[in-house]
């Protein structure tokens, strides 16, 4: 419970430090959201009257404070250039991006953890050779690319899936994860390559344990000693790039939502940043920064089940 305390009176500070660097940043920015919203032809008389609504005027801290005291109440403002609230408008993409990084991460888990594994355990020889050189070329290759290279052969050659847009599970549990299946396969491809190699590392020193030793001579199973006894103390650096890569994810695959036109919360902040909606950027980056923070909470929490003497 002091260390589950501990980590909890991190949280606050974060949060709060994250989301000021934010707000100033943005509002450092050049140009005027008075000009953005009326156009460069506005008179000086509108402009001084758009700038006295949204409080533009006043000082920087005061501004935050006023945001931040409501934003914990679950009200983050409303959009400068649609008037939509920014609660609503990240609670209708916020799914999509969950359900790309849990399709995404849940593929990627399921190659990374076999291969890693079974390179580890065949070190050196033919096997992972060629899984270290498929993981070598594939971590060369862009997101992008990958993503047009499958859209391309499934989408445009083979005519399998859909090539962009999005179909909500409300209204097709198939059609939407067809759309869902070329994206999350690009972020997958993407992500295993590095969860591999880094498990195969760890691995191929808890090989050498007494314990991992002592389970071969009493004549265990290959896939026991990996599962029972290798796995799990090995897996700790893989939790924290994994819980990163999720955390990452919680924001969208800015370039992977763009591609596949899917509304996400990575093309939300795109189209934010282009349209220069700082509450609705302010907005997306504030729940893209507790969505790192919670994640590396549970993380931490993670680590604590796994070896108790973190917590000392």
């Amino acid at each position: 419970m002091r260390y589950l305390r501990r980590k909890l009176l991190h949280l606050v500070p974060t949060l709060l430090i994250v989301t000021f660097v934010v707000f100033a940043l943005l509002n450092l920015l050049p140009g005027d959201v008075s000009l953005q919203l009326l156009g460069n032809d506005a008179s000086p008389e509108a402009i001084a009257r758009i700038r006295l609504e949204l409080q533009l005027d006043d000082a920087l801290p005061v501004r935050y404070g006023r945001w931040a005291v409501r934003a914990v109440t679950g009200d983050l403002g409303r959009s400068h250039i649609t008037g939509e609230p920014v609660v609503a408008a990240l609670m209708r993409c916020l799914p999509v991006s969950l359900e790309l990084m849990a399709l995404s991460l849940l593929m990627s888990l399921s190659l990374a953890v076999p291969a890693g594994l079974l390179a580890a355990y065949r070190a050196g020889e033919a096997i992972d050779t060629a899984l270290s050189a498929l993981a070598a070329l594939l971590l060369s290759a862009p997101s992008f690319m990958l993503g047009l290279v499958l859209m391309f052969v499934f989408a445009l050659t083979l005519q399998w899936l859909p090539t962009v847009g999005y179909v909500s599970l409300s209204d097709s549990i198939g059609g939407n994860l067809r759309t869902f299946a070329i994206p999350s396969v690009t972020l997958a491809l993407v992500e295993w390559p590095g969860f591999m190699r880094i498990l195969r590392s760890d691995a191929i020193a808890t090989l050498q344990q007494d314990y991992v030793l002592f389970a071969k001579a009493k004549g265990l199973r290959s896939v026991v000693i990996l599962l029972r006894h290798v796995l799990k103390p090995s897996c700790f650096t893989l939790i924290t790039v994994a819980g990163l890569t999720v955390a990452a994810l919680i924001g969208g695959a800015l370039v992977t939502e763009t591609i596949f036109a899917l509304p996400g919360v990575g093309r939300l902040l795109v189209d934010a940043i282009h349209g220069r909606d700082l509450m609705m950027v302010q907005g997306a980056v504030s729940l893209i920064a507790a969505g790192f923070v919670l994640v590396n909470f549970g993380i931490d929490m993670l680590y604590s089940v796994l070896d108790p003497r973190v917590t000392r």
